[in-house]
């Protein structure tokens, strides 16, 4: 589990093909910030971009580690099969303080940026989601984009999908990856995990009372 608050910026470093064919993954290098893996082991789950990953391997001399990404991950996220800046958050003990919301780490869906611009000292973020995600949006509900728990401000259903917009404040933006954003970038979307939850106990109980209507 994890809370959505960014602990480092990373940054992927080389990407080696695991096969030759399309079934296979990747083996992601990733550089981090200074004393980022003084408490990290082999096997310890980290969010890249918000996708949770397991360490395979520490290099701790280059403050480095690597993980496997497989084939099915690399095709329902974005961002994780090229070099450059990526937001990482170690997993949530359970000591810590609930910072964000709770968040699992599990891509539900991978959306794009249609504005990116700053509005007096903060940024608007808006971002066209799935459609199939729409109903799990609200305004003043909580989104993770790539792994960071944001708010969202407006929400607007479009043919295409949902659009969703954030605001950002300047800490967010020099503090995560979500800075080198732009209008067509791919994003991964995480929804709200009660949402989900509120969702499949609505449906079920539809069901059970169409099962049982005379």
């Amino acid at each position: 589990m994890f809370t959505g608050i960014i602990t480092g910026v990373g940054r992927i470093v080389a990407v080696h093909a695991l096969g030759s064919s399309s079934t296979h993954g990747k083996r992601l290098t990733i550089e981090c910030p200074p004393a980022f893996l003084d408490d990290v082991g082999l096997g310890d789950s980290i969010a890249l971009n918000g996708a949770c990953m397991t360490v395979t391997s520490l290099q701790a001399a280059q403050q480095q580690f690597t993980v496997d990404v497989s084939a099915e991950s690399l095709d329902k996220t974005a961002g994780l099969s090229q070099l450059g800046p990526i937001n990482l958050e170690k997993a949530l003990r359970a000591h810590d303080r609930l910072g964000g919301h709770i968040v699992s780490g599990h891509v539900d869906g991978v959306g794009t940026v249609t504005h990116f611009a700053q509005v007096g000292e903060s940024w608007e973020l808006r971002v066209l989601a799935p459609k199939s995600l729409a109903k799990y949006l609200a305004y003043k509900g909580s989104i993770t984009v790539n792994g960071v728990s944001l708010t969202v401000n407006r929400i607007q259903d479009l043919e295409g999908g949902c659009e969703l917009s954030i605001n950002l404040i300047p800490h967010t933006v020099q503090n995560t990856a979500l800075g080198s954003l732009k209008a067509d970038s791919r994003v991964n979307l995480e929804i709200d995990l009660i949402a989900r939850y509120v969702e499949r106990m609505l449906s079920t109980e539809a069901q059970h009372t169409n099962l049982t209507a005379p």
